[in-house]
């Protein structure tokens, strides 16, 4: 099935891009739609990285404020993974190491590739690339953040049960750690094997 882009008009400009789209597309039926207005918040893509230590079968989460968050009862500072945007000129593999870095003051290594999805394809462009990565958790804590984007992030180094469990009793509520840490519940013991 094909659709047709008619124009493309940016509306607005400031931490995101939001965009008014005018299209058309082949209908399931036969035909072709009426002409469609669709907005389109432009993110484009996101890498996001879960390091793993597996000789102390340890995660690296990290806890920030989210305004999506803002009107939720339980608060809007959220468990995460590490996660960050990609430039034009990096790899995704660079941008998971970097935002390891300024995020949780840790070093990545033996990214192994999980998912690739998009966050909201409904009114997003957002695609997220997930990765696991080895990391040495022995000194990785404390805050973290670069001042210049706001950010005020608070490192925490748990065993993987234990972030298994904040998973089932919805500590951890977004999609990103989500799926990454059900990815690594059934892929745990053979990463270990594979790493130790």
């Amino acid at each position: 099935m094909k659709w047709t882009l008619i124009e493309k008009k940016l509306i607005y400009s400031g931490f995101f891009k939001l965009s008014s789209i005018r299209l058309q597309h082949e209908l399931f039926a036969g035909g072709q739609s009426n002409v469609l207005t669709r907005e389109l918040l432009d993110r484009g893509q996101a890498i996001a990285v879960l390091p793993y230590d597996p000789l102390t079968d340890e995660l690296v989460l990290v806890e920030q404020f989210r305004i999506g968050a803002g009107e939720d009862q339980s608060g809007p500072w959220m468990m995460e993974i590490i996660a960050g945007y990609q430039e034009p000129d990096e790899s995704a593999e660079d941008v998971a190491c970097r935002e390891a870095r300024e995020e949780a003051g840790c070093k990545v290594t033996d990214l192994f590739p999980m998912f690739k999805y998009y966050s909201s394809p409904g009114g997003s462009d957002e695609q997220i690339q997930l990765f696991l990565g080895r990391t040495d958790s022995t000194h990785v804590n404390g805050i973290h953040g670069l001042d210049e984007e706001g950010e005020d992030i608070k490192v925490h180094v748990v065993k993987s049960e234990l972030a298994f469990d904040w998973l089932d009793g919805g500590k951890i509520d977004s999609a990103a750690p989500i799926i990454a840490l059900q990815w690594f519940r059934s892929n745990r013991e053979r990463i270990r094997k594979e790493w130790l």
